[in-house]
């Protein structure tokens, strides 16, 4: 029997300007992104550059479609002082995990497999016009919610590094947030450029999805803390409990401390 013609995702290069197959990729079904990331064929198209780790560029693919990812090896990852080595890609997928569970997609489709260079993250690639960031698009109304809720993820995820670059604006008219490799520290890691909500109260929408997070985190067979085991270690996975305790408990936006660097370097 002979197969069926494998649609084409792009017809462009992947990173080229092409916003029809962008919005075409981001209409498929979260399931079927996720099977593909998986299960799907890695063929390598290039190192992408101005990362601090090596991530490349890659297409996944199976008899039907194509879609290109970001894929970050554990072996390209540089040693840190303060994260046990090789543990980015890992943090990478938990940050998936979490924005998954909480409902707000903020981080596209990532999964832990192995690839073309072992074992690594591999997230579906976002286009994007790499000029607009957050300082761009902060102001914007149609982000107002997206970002409140970024403002929280961080916070709970622990994120060391939320730069301006890292939020992307893609054609489908959403923001996603990427780079996640060094989240998750069990000591208190955050700095970000987003403080702008700081201290303000956490809507009643927002709160209903922390408290559902909570429950779903304190439920020992519950599918997240089954991903979550293979991810974070059991120090790194109380201070996740812990904060999104205290968040709810405080019931407002995070504040920046003041005894410590609470801003990314470089901002963008």
């Amino acid at each position: 029997m002979a197969k069926k013609p494998r649609k084409q995702a792009h017809s462009k290069a992947p990173g080229s300007d092409n916003s029809h197959d962008a919005v075409e990729r981001c209409a498929l079904s979260e399931e079927r992104v996720l099977a593909l990331l998986r299960a799907g064929q890695m063929e390598e198209r290039g190192l992408l550059p101005y990362s601090s780790n090596y991530s490349f560029l890659v297409t996944l693919r199976d008899d039907e479609i194509e879609l290109p990812g970001v894929y970050k090896p554990r072996r390209g990852e540089n040693p840190l002082w303060d994260f046990p080595t090789g543990t980015l890609c890992r943090r990478e997928t938990a940050a998936y995990e979490i924005s998954a569970a909480l409902g707000w997609n903020l981080v596209p489709p990532t999964v832990l497999r192995e690839g073309t260079r072992g074992l690594g993250s591999v997230q579906f690639f976002i286009e994007c016009d790499p000029d607009v960031h957050y300082f761009s698009m902060q102001e914007d109304a149609r982000y107002a919610l997206a970002l409140r809720q970024l403002s929280l993820f961080d916070y709970l995820v622990n994120n060391a590094d939320r730069k301006a670059g890292h939020c992307l604006f893609g054609a489908d008219q959403r923001m996603w947030a990427i780079d996640h490799g060094i989240c998750f520290h069990s000591e208190y890691k955050l700095r970000t450029v987003i403080w702008e909500y700081s201290g303000q109260p956490i809507t009643g929408d927002l709160r209903a999805d922390l408290t559902a997070l909570q429950d779903a985190l304190t439920a020992a067979d519950s599918p997240l803390n089954a991903a979550l085991d293979d991810l974070l270690n059991r120090p790194e996975r109380s201070a996740l409990c812990t904060r999104l305790d205290r968040l709810l408990a405080v019931g407002r936006h995070p504040t920046p401390p003041s005894h410590q660097r609470n801003y990314p370097w470089p901002p963008i």
